[in-house]
């Protein structure tokens, strides 16, 4: 495994992280659970993520456990906050209210005392982002959290709270968790930048693109049976990138990864990772060796023509836009 700096921190993180955007709750899905996280320190994986919103908690929960067998400082914890935790009027949102509420929930959740990076999971727009910026510097202040972070802000969102944070002296932000793969790169034409100038590190989601980017949905082909893309349940996100012109594209770097040798998830991993400003990866696993096998790939490095051949191969879908 190979480390990086998780922006302008002092903090390293894996190249890969292990998320868990995943419904847990029965006593298969915790042994699921704890299998890849024994894995993913075999791997030398040091970088766990959830949210409590995560099925409500469950999430939180699930990762808390499987964790509990190993040494605190042995790993970095993130989780989140900002959706719904209950029916009333003040159980969402970024207000001082919730942060310190749900910060407290998450903890006792989670089964710690404190909380490595604590994701602001999305932007809130009825929220004064000084409130939400001071929140999180008392949290850090009493040391229920280390690094205060966002998900999927805007560059101009980056650039306010940035600006707000050095004005009054604030703890900066030290990351944001946008999604990030071969198909959705709209992180590339601000967020990278801004984000670089005030010193936030990338930690992006669905590198796989739900699992698209493994090669197990052909063109022409009904998704198999026991995927994601099968169950009519959970396929909402994925449904927009199951089209023939899509899944034509990663038929051809399906191609190109087993002519150099590796998987296409490893090709797709290592895709993310070329970009500097990206600090980790992160991988959803119901078994251990899909964590042993993303975890190979911080090995590959991507020669220039390699990424000028992956370039000219998504230009087909350049217009491609998932529904959310």
């Amino acid at each position: 495994m190979k480390y990086r700096r998780l922006g302008n921190t002092g903090l390293k993180v894996s190249e890969i992280g292990l998320g868990s955007w995943l419904t847990y709750g029965t006593a298969a899905e915790q042994q699921a659970a704890d299998a890849c996280v024994a894995k993913a320190f075999e791997c030398g994986i040091n970088f766990f993520d959830t949210a409590n919103a995560y099925n409500r908690g469950e999430g939180e929960k699930a990762i808390g456990a499987a964790l509990r067998p190993y040494k605190r400082s042995d790993y970095v914890l993130s989780t989140k906050v900002f959706f719904p935790m209950g029916d009333g009027v003040n159980d969402r949102g970024l207000s001082r209210k919730h942060i310190m509420e749900q910060c407290e929930a998450s903890l006792r959740r989670l089964g710690t005392d404190y909380i490595d990076i604590y994701f602001c999971h999305r932007f809130d727009h009825e929220t004064p982002l000084e409130e939400t910026l001071r929140a999180l510097d008392d949290l850090t202040a009493q040391g229920k959290i280390l690094y205060s972070a966002v998900s999927e802000w805007s560059a101009a969102q980056i650039v306010s709270a940035s600006g707000i944070s050095s004005r009054l002296n604030l703890r900066p932000l030290a990351a944001n968790q946008p999604i990030y793969n071969m198909f959705e790169r709209y992180i590339e034409h601000e967020v990278l930048e801004v984000s670089k100038q005030a010193g936030l590190g990338q930690v992006v989601f669905s590198p796989l693109a739900q699992g698209i980017l493994t090669g197990k949905y052909k063109p022409g082909q009904q998704a198999p049976a026991g995927t994601r893309g099968a169950d009519d349940s959970v396929n909402g996100v994925i449904r927009s990138y199951l089209r023939d012109d899509v899944l034509g594209v990663v038929a051809q770097l399906d191609e190109l990864a087993a002519g150099l040798g590796v998987k296409l998830s490893q090709l797709a991993l290592a895709w993310v990772l070329r970009q500097p400003g990206v600090s980790s990866a992160l991988i959803g696993a119901s078994k251990p060796g899909q964590v042993e096998e993303n975890a190979r790939a911080v090995e590959i490095v991507l020669q220039p023509e390699t990424l000028e051949t992956i370039d000219s191969i998504l230009a087909q879908v350049a217009d491609f836009a998932p529904a959310r």
